[in-house]
């Protein structure tokens, strides 16, 4: 199956919409094979707020409305408590208000970005996806990151080379429990990173102090800029210690 044949086999769909690499190309392809395709992006202190910027972006420049729902997952004590079900219960709570919304608005078929390279037996986020009978048409249809943003640079997404970015709730370490505090502490250190030109990379919150994880050439970078990174991220942490092993160069 290819995503014309998807798309013709599913003529009205809903899509999650994250603002990032997949799931834009993937709005773009439903809009390119005349699917009736209807966004949403769900506003949440998971998502810092480029991710919605992006996604209003993306819908504006390919002319389709963009619907924002207003979720907040730390209501879910099963969220909070953090553990190794989190992606899960946080996946049920976030696509099952898509789809109650969706089907107001008249969509009984959902999709979202999931692509051949995500490995669905370390993501326990994937099993809700199954159970809520979520689509996964770059899944289904065998496309890996790397051909989507070689699709998506094709196709001039501005997403094309848009660096991966999990949830903020990613970096909090499991069984530490959630606070909007602690997520907005990373947010606002990860932004203070991005504007010093360091892509590729995650700051780990570990209570009171900061684990960076960069990648190999970014890592000889912040040992020469030592001082100026721990000003920078001291607002935000006692302490900030680099990770020794090399982050992986993402696709």
């Amino acid at each position: 199956m290819n995503l014309e044949e998807f798309f013709r086999q599913h003529p009205r769909m809903a899509l999650a919409l994250s603002g990032g690499v997949d799931s834009a190309y993937l709005l773009s392809e439903a809009v390119h094979w005349g699917c009736c395709v209807q966004p949403y992006f769900v506003n949440s202190p998971f998502q810092p707020p480029f991710e919605r910027e992006h996604a209003q972006r993306l819908c504006d420049e390919l002319g389709v409305a963009l619907c924002v729902l207003e979720q907040n997952p730390l209501e879910d004590e099963r969220v909070r408590k953090n553990d190794a079900l989190r992606c899960y219960y946080c996946k049920q709570q976030v696509f099952g208000a898509i789809l109650q919304r969706a089907a107001q608005d008249g969509y009984t078929e959902l999709m979202d970005g999931t692509n051949a390279s995500d490995d669905a037996s370390d993501r326990p986020g994937m099993r809700a996806l199954e159970e809520l009978k979520v689509y996964s048409p770059l899944r289904m249809c065998g496309l890996t990151k790397r051909q989507v943003r070689e699709a998506s640079r094709a196709r001039g997404l501005f997403t094309w080379n848009k660096p991966a970015y999990a949830c903020l709730a990613t970096r909090i370490a499991q069984n530490t429990p959630i606070t909007q505090q602690d997520l907005s502490r990373v947010q606002q250190a990860e932004q203070a990173m991005f504007r010093c030109g360091y892509t590729n990379f995650r700051v780990r919150l570990h209570g009171d102090w900061i684990r960076l994880e960069l990648t190999h050439e970014q890592m000889c970078r912040a040992a020469q800029e030592a001082q100026q990174l721990y000003r920078l991220l001291s607002p935000f942490a006692a302490r900030v210690v680099l990770d020794l092993v090399p982050r992986a160069e993402e696709v």
